[in-house]
Parts: structure tokens; sequence; C-alpha cells
């Protein structure tokens, strides 16, 4: 893959001193290369998760960590982005990026008439020339390459053992409900994934247990929310990792406009959701230290249990590290799978996540009043 060599970091001597290590991945199609730079940087951490939660290409990717041991995941990530990404030609052209954007549209191009290799291939007939009620009626490519892949690179045995939590939202086409398949409930298996990562009219919806599902993206492109609220009360160190950006710039023209209604729709919004989490959480905690005061007679009676359902005294760091793309990559960045911007939004993750663990803060229990401390690449991670 031509992954230049880079410094190691130094290994935790321990595990953080939290219950659980949350990975959460978002969509982005090409962009979840940037996840697989971001893990492998975490790995050399030795900073392994007990819970993986992602959607669409981060359910991809989620399913390929979770489905593997330690010592093979980030080969295995690696075998996956080499086979969906193609060597472009011309490379040694892109010395400006007028270049870079103009080639990247010829690759973007390609993969949208040809699909990319080992993940969606074109279908032989347009769908409004397809029989109404099958699959190629409702969807421009197959993904059927996808389910071949991910059955060879995905032991999933090992995530139905519970070894490694495993979550994959996806949305019910019939109810428009957004859900989690989730290896605590469900025997997960490749079409768990495929739903997750079914983004239409792209992609045909995925039958399940008699229901259809869609990419989970089309209403929560991040699986934060479902973390907080669904996993145990225990303290929890989260790496969310996202490939579109809320911040960006004032289109001006008409691709500009398509690239930044991409990112507003796609982003996570994780500031927002952090602010009101931490709100939340300093409230839980209070009522967690004012029931503890509680004379004994009291403790037990059933109004205050059924308050101790809302109280808590955990502890929660939130790592956020955002994909910032490049101004040549323009608004096909998400289906450009050349092999040379792969590599690209890999060594950018592994960066990105390389600067943020330098702060030991990052890894460290927090200490304020409500009980939650955030780190932003953006804000904290840079030097």
């Amino acid at each position: 893959m031509n992954f230049q060599p880079r410094p190691r970091l130094t290994t935790a001597d321990r595990r953080p001193p939290f219950d659980c290590i949350a990975l959460l991945l978002q969509g982005g199609g090409a962009l979840g290369a940037y996840q697989g730079g971001v893990y492998e940087a975490l790995a050399e951490a030795n900073i392994h998760p007990d819970w993986i939660a992602g959607i669409s290409i981060g359910a991809i990717n989620a399913a390929i960590i979770a489905g593997n041991p330690p010592n093979s995941r980030v080969d295995r990530l690696r075998e996956f982005w080499t086979q969906v990404t193609l060597n472009a030609p011309f490379t040694d052209l892109m010395n400006s990026d007028h270049t870079r954007n103009f080639l990247n549209q010829v690759n973007a191009s390609f993969a949208a008439v040809f699909g990319a290799s080992g993940f969606f291939s074109a279908r032989p007939l347009a769908p409004w020339l397809q029989a109404s009620g099958t699959l190629a009626a409702t969807s421009i490519y197959d993904t059927g390459a996808l389910k071949t892949t991910l059955e060879r690179l995905v032991d999933f045995d090992r995530i139905n053992a519970g070894i490694t939590r495993f979550s994959a939202g996806a949305v019910n086409v019939r109810t428009g409900n957004l859900v989690y398949f989730d290896s605590t409930t469900h025997t997960i298996r490749p079409e768990h994934i495929l739903a997750s990562g079914a983004l239409p009219p792209g992609f045909p919806a995925v039958e399940i247990d008699g229901e259809h599902y869609w990419d989970g993206g089309l209403v929560s492109n991040t699986p934060l929310q479902y973390v907080i609220e669904c996993g145990a009360r225990q303290d929890t160190l989260v790496f969310q990792v996202d490939l579109w950006s809320a911040r960006g710039q004032i289109p001006r023209n008409m691709a500009d406009v398509v690239t930044r209604q991409k990112e507003i729709q796609y982003s996570s919004r994780t500031r927002a959701s952090t602010d009101q989490f931490k709100s939340l959480h300093r409230l839980q905690r209070e009522l967690a230290a004012l029931l503890n005061r509680l004379p004994e007679d009291l403790r037990e009676h059933e109004d205050v249990r059924l308050l101790r359902t809302a109280a808590s005294d955990n502890v929660h760091n939130l790592v956020h590290l955002i994909y910032r793309a490049r101004d040549y990559e323009g608004h096909s960045k998400d289906y450009e799978f050349s092999r040379l911007s792969m590599q690209d939004h890999w060594r950018a993750g592994y960066h990105d996540a390389l600067r943020t663990l330098r702060h030991p803060q990052v890894l460290a229990r927090p200490t304020s009043a409500d009980g939650v401390s955030t780190f932003d690449l953006d804000q904290d991670g840079r030097e």
C-alpha cells in the first residue's frame, strides 16, 4: 500500500482508568480510510475498544475491527481499503490543487460509472428499466460484492461471542425509525452491515427478518447518542471519529453548494450534543450526591428508588476527531476511491490521533463538576 514509515506511539503501561472504551465511527463513504488511520494510532498506543459502534462506512470499519483479534485488525483494515481503491494514473502530474481537483473528479466519475472493487458495481440497466418491486428497480448499484468481502475479512463468530461489543445503525424503511443492530441483542450477520450502509438511491434496501433497512445516516450519522443512552452506567472514554465537519465556508459556486450541503447534512453536530450531555450529566451527578446524603430510612423509599434510576456519578471523556477535507477534494470526496486519496485520508487520521494522544489529559479521568471532559482536535490537539 506504500504507507510511509511513521514514528510509533509510546505503548501505554496500563489501561486508561475507565470502565469502557468506546470507538464511534461516522458514515462518509471513501473518507472512511481516515478512521483506519485513527484506529492504527489507537492500536499502537495499546488502546483497544470495548465497544465499537458505527454507521454506514463506519459500520464496515467497525465490523472489521470487532471481527478480528487486535494483532490483525490494522492489517484487515488496510486490506479492505486497498481492495476498494484503485491506483489512479497521472499522479505524478498532481502539482497543484487545481490539477488534483480535476483528477479527483475523473476518479470519482470512474467509481460512479463502474463502482469500487469488492464493494459495489453498477447494474447493467438503469433502475427505471427494471421490473417494479425488484432491488434493481430501486437502486443504481449492486452491493453483493461487499457481502463477499465482509465474509472474507470479518469473523462474525468473534463478533457474536461478545469479545468486543458491536453496534451498527440503520433506518427501517417502513417506519422511518433509526434502529441499532447490537451484538448484545442480535446475532450479527453481513446483512446487518450492508443495511447500515445502504444509502439510497445508490444502494438497495436490505431485508432483515421481514423488514427493510437503509443507511442509518439518513436519520443520524453518528452513534454517540445511542452509546450514551443505551450503555451501562459506567465511566467511559469515547473516541468519536467523524468524516464530515459541520463548520465550513460560504459556497462560491454550485459545486461548493453540493459540498457544503453534504457537510451540514451528515455532520454529527457533536459540539451541541456534547454541551447538552454535559448539562444533563451535571444534574445527574448532583442528584446522585443529594440522594447519598439522605437518611438511611429514606433511601429505600419508592420515590427515592425511582430518582436513583436517573442519577449517575460516572465520568466521561469525549475525544472528538474530525476529518478536515482539503480544498481540492470537492463534492465527490465521499465516492472518490483512488488509492492516493485513500492513503491521504488514512495518513490524516493517523497523525490527527497521534497529536491528540500526546495530551495526557485525554486518557485521564475528568475532575470537573459535571464529570465530563471534551477534547476537540481543532481546539485541543494542534501543535
